[in-house]
């Protein structure tokens, strides 16, 4: 888990990421933290996101926009027309 930990804080800099032990379930709470120590962001992730690469790259994409909207360099709004941009015609989500 230690090196998840250190990947994740190169991902995320100039933020830091915190993993908390593992549950019942093997969840762990994930904490972001600015240069303050403030906190930023909480998640539960699963293990099996931190153990899947491609789970765990859709985890630090998701992380970057909520970081963005954090900061309010990004609105809500604007990920939900991406979103419905991106999906093909004649599918509904």
């Amino acid at each position: 888990m230690e090196r998840i930990c250190r990947l994740l804080n190169q991902a995320l800099t100039p933020y830091q990421a915190h993993l908390g032990l593992a549950d019942s379930h093997g969840n762990r709470q994930l904490t972001v933290h600015d240069h303050l120590a403030r906190v930023v962001l909480q998640r539960t992730v699963s293990e099996r996101q931190l153990q899947e690469q491609r789970l765990l790259v859709d985890m630090v994409d998701g992380l970057h926009r909520d970081l963005q909207i954090a900061e309010g360099r990004l609105q809500p709004c604007v990920i939900a027309a991406l979103q419905q941009r991106q999906q093909p015609q004649g599918t509904f989500a």
